[in-house]
């Protein structure tokens, strides 16, 4: 693939950030304060007037919500025979977005923020699991968008849009209260590593599947 070194490079500083910040979480966790409070507090100064806005956004990063719509999006590539599509998006899901974000929070252990929280947020607080499922479920979709969309601008509008939606998603766990925005970007990293990493394998064995096809 002829950006796949990009790709590989590109990964490869999201997962350190992630690592970087879990070492800092785990060892040092004064150094993220100044940071986190000065970030949450420019947030929440919105309130309240955005608490609809955020409540309402902050579910399409929910265990359930994210669920159906794999489920959903799953079913239809099957039925589409696009297997491979199939493969990597709950390859995502299952393997980083729920087993290593739980791993993950059962071994930094860092409690959720102290001050007011608009919503309910059982568990640990690092790394913030709606950031990186919504980063794995809709950033899959993301790099998908062309098989939806042929017109290439649409394409760069919808994948905009999606961009937004997950940053909205990740700035939504701030906004309410249950999440450190360092956090959020350790959940973004994480999910971003897992896509840049596999995006030019997924674009390899697409082909290969392809070709082979073809031939048969």
């Amino acid at each position: 693939m002829k950006h796949k070194l990009y790709y590989q490079f590109a990964g490869s500083c999201f997962l350190l950030v992630f690592v970087f910040l879990g070492y800092v979480v785990k060892f040092y966790p004064n150094w993220l304060q100044g940071f986190d409070i000065t970030i949450s507090q420019t947030i929440q100064q919105l309130r309240p007037q955005a608490t609809l806005l955020f409540s309402w956004l902050t579910k399409f990063g929910n265990v359930s919500t994210v669920v159906i719509l794999a489920v959903t999006f799953l079913v239809l590539f099957i039925y589409g025979k696009r297997y491979i599509e199939a493969i990597w998006l709950a390859g995502g899901l299952i393997g980083i977005a729920l087993a290593v974000t739980n791993l993950a929070k059962i071994f930094f252990h860092r409690p959720r923020p102290s001050g007011e929280h608009l919503v309910y947020a059982p568990g640990m607080s690092f790394p913030s699991g709606h950031a990186t499922g919504s980063m794995i479920l809709y950033g899959t979709l993301l790099f998908l968008l062309p098989i939806f969309i042929q017109n290439k601008t649409y394409q760069k509008i919808g994948q905009v849009l999606l961009a937004l939606f997950i940053f909205l998603i990740g700035v939504s766990r701030i906004y309410l209260g249950v999440h450190y925005p360092s956090d959020v970007i350790a959940g973004f990293c994480l999910g971003l590593s897992w896509l840049c990493f596999t995006y030019p394998i997924y674009l390899e064995k697409r082909f290969v599947w392809r070709f082979t096809k073809k031939q048969l």
